[in-house]
């Protein structure tokens, strides 16, 4: 019997605690309050990089608005958003990482840095410009444009990963 009334006290208490408090997660990294951030302007971001490959630009653009579609709740407007995002890709360089014994080249890295501006017209001491860089390596025996496509894509997603978490996942 006591411990009959015992098992009813704590699942009587269990009860209380669980129901009175309540835990939020957001599984999407971002931390936007919805009730003032509503949406958000991505203007172009050109390439003004000296050295070109045609489909970078595209292929940035689209991945950065994508991230933002998938993991908010944020209206994408044309003008005017609560949220402003502008830049330009400043750089995209391939250049020698390591020189083997013979004096050839036995790695390249392939280096792309965007030049943001980000402002929050809704709080503007979140407001910034700065560079986002990411870079990656590949064995000097390749040709780049076997493996461009892959290793663009990889940086583009981490430059891209990494513009969000500034804007709006406030790490």
């Amino acid at each position: 019997m006591r411990l009959t009334r015992l098992y009813k006290g704590i699942s009587l208490v269990l009860l209380l605690v669980l129901t009175g408090c309540t835990i939020s997660y957001k599984f999407n990294g971002a931390s936007i309050n919805y009730d003032i951030i509503k949406t958000i302007t991505i203007d172009n971001f050109p390439n003004r990089a000296l050295y070109q490959w045609g489909p970078m630009e595209s292929m940035f653009n689209t991945a950065l608005s994508d991230i933002y579609v998938n993991q908010t709740k944020l209206q994408q407007v044309n003008r005017g958003g609560d949220l402003l995002l502008s830049g330009e890709i400043r750089s995209y360089d391939q250049v020698n990482k390591s020189i083997s014994s013979d004096g050839y080249s036995s790695m390249m890295q392939l280096k792309m840095t965007v030049n943001v501006k980000f402002e929050n017209t809704k709080n503007h001491t979140e407001d910034f410009e700065r560079q986002f860089s990411a870079s990656r390596e590949f064995d000097a025996s390749q040709q780049l444009n076997d493996v461009q496509e892959e290793l663009v894509t990889q940086i583009i997603d981490e430059i891209v990963e990494q513009i969000f978490n500034a804007t709006v996942a406030n790490w």
